[in-house]
């Protein structure tokens, strides 16, 4: 009975290949896995995990193989296991989600060459989909070309997709463009407490935009030929807050002036896609853009978003904690500085090598590789700063890093009301950690680690630094619901293990 199962899922599986016009070592690519592996599952001859199943038909984009089980995604980890090797950094999520939303500015096709495929990327792509853009993967590559239509359906809207992201958000820029008025659900993704909208409204009135928010939605009207009469002066300098203003400008005719703009990387990696689209912008890299907008923009064009430095000290960490020796490959290091410095000045031991540039043509990379050191706590406390400062969402690595030194650390998360208080969940792989308030944390370490198992906290980056904290600990540690690491992260646990780590995926029964 399992033999004929395998064999028609075998079968199901080749024709939606062959219907995607894709070879089999295409389909491996995309798996993570080899030609040989695909042509046994083929046969019938492969023994297949339900995680395996919900990967091919994620792969063919095909409901033939998805499995009708709803329990979350869980990992079983030992810890202790040194790693060795090299990793490359993926492209960036957050530069991925942004050039995403720009394509929508874009009468053309729009391809955007080795994007991570996050379930971040996936929401938006569905969203898209939705509301009748054609969005195609090219085959056996990590490519997405992007396709208008001649005129969007925001009636058919994904909904459920759209709120399991804030990225919804951003949609708001480029739709201005687009109709006299709209609506959007509200936006979701990571729980980390009160975030206002009203800085992406200030900057988007001056171009004629109203909203609304009421019974889930965003509610809009866009008043035409309104356009900013002196500088925009963002009231918060943040990355999406930016973007946005930075859509609104690119197909407004004139000169629009941002201050007080994020010169942060995600930031960068639009400006120079927008640059490509045709739209000139003055002072990528600082804090004050100019942006020569223009009515419409009809061209093919391709793109690759650079590498992400989120990831880049998600990779770094791993080797600290773990005492390993490995090399990260493509470390994007102008987004990268204050954090390597501060890893220094706590004993920390790298190598740095020599610079060279992304495939965009602007970032610059190195090759970074951490070494068995004898870590001590911070002097100071550790607390983020808009770019060039210590990036927001690479402070909670520094959580687990201060749990592996002698001493006291305090970690001051002042952006977000609720992340500090899920990193208090490292305690419970032994950890002493004090929550001063909801914001300051007071680590004491070093930490003698013990396994256990435990929930993924509904915050990106506190669920990854649980996930190295239990490489870091000897035994077996078991981390439940990652889907929120799916959200920012190919396929971590699979590269994670090509290091030497011993990560299992599994669902429930």
């Amino acid at each position: 009975m399992v033999d004929q199962y395998l064999s028609q899922v075998g079968t199901l599986i080749r024709a939606a290949r062959r219907n995607k016009s894709l070879t089999q070592s295409d389909l491996a690519r995309s798996l993570h896995t080899s030609q040989s592996a695909v042509a046994r599952i083929e046969q019938g001859r492969q023994n297949l995990s339900l995680e395996m199943l919900a990967r091919i038909g994620e792969a063919l984009g095909t409901e033939v193989v998805t499995v009708s089980s709803n329990a979350p995604l869980n990992l079983r980890i030992e810890g202790g296991r040194p790693l060795s090797g090299s990793i490359d950094v993926r492209t960036s999520k957050n530069a991925a989600v942004a050039c995403l939303c720009a394509a929508l500015l874009n009468k053309g096709t729009t391809t955007l060459r080795s994007l991570a495929r996050i379930e971040e990327v996936n929401r938006i792509v569905e969203v898209l989909s939705s509301i009748g853009v054609n969005c195609r993967w090219l085959p056996g590559t990590d490519d997405l070309e992007i396709r208008p239509p001649r005129r969007l359906d925001l009636a058919a809207i994904d909904e459920d997709a759209a709120r399991r992201t804030r990225t919804i958000l951003m949609f708001l820029g480029p739709l201005l463009h687009e109709f006299g008025a709209f609506s959007l659900p509200m936006a979701g993704g990571c729980d980390l407490g009160t975030r206002t909208v009203e800085p992406h409204l200030q900057a988007l009135r001056t171009f004629g935009l109203d909203v609304v928010a009421h019974a889930g939605k965003y509610t809009a009207t866009v008043t035409p030929d309104v356009r900013p009469a002196r500088p925009i002066v963002l009231t918060e300098r943040g990355d999406t807050v930016t973007e946005n203003a930075l859509f609104a400008a690119a197909r407004t005719e004139g000169v629009t002036v941002i201050r007080n703009a994020s010169p942060n990387y995600m930031v960068q990696d639009l400006c120079f896609f927008l640059r490509k689209l045709g739209v000139q912008i003055d002072g990528i890299g600082t804090t004050t853009l100019t942006v020569q907008g223009i009515s419409e923009i009809r061209t093919d064009v391709e793109y690759f978003p650079s590498e992400d430095p989120i990831e880049a000290m998600s990779l770094l960490t791993a080797g600290i904690v773990t005492k390993s020796e490995i090399t990260v490959k493509r470390v994007p290091i102008e987004f990268m500085e204050i954090e390597l410095a501060v890893l220094e000045s706590m004993g920390a031991s790298f190598t740095v090598g020599e610079e060279y540039l992304a495939a965009n043509g602007a970032t610059r990379l190195v090759d970074v590789t951490t070494h068995p050191s004898r870590l001590h706590a911070a002097k100071d406390k550790i607390h983020p700063m808009p770019f060039p400062g210590l990036n927001i969402d690479n402070l909670p690595f520094f959580a687990v890093i201060a749990a592996c030194a002698d001493g006291e650390t305090t970690i001051h998360d002042w952006v977000y009301e609720n992340r500090a208080i899920h990193l208090t969940e490292l305690e419970r792989l032994g950890a002493r950690v004090k929550l001063m308030d909801p914001h300051r944390l007071l680590i004491s370490g070093p930490t003698r680690w013990r396994a256990t198992e435990m929930m993924s906290p509904p915050a990106l980056r506190p669920a990854v630094v649980l996930l190295l904290a239990m490489l870091a600990t000897p035994g077996v540690s078991v981390l439940r619901n990652i889907y929120v690491i799916n959200r920012g992260y190919e396929n971590l646990d699979g590269r994670l293990n090509a290091l030497g780590a011993n990560i299992e995926v599994f669902r429930d029964r």
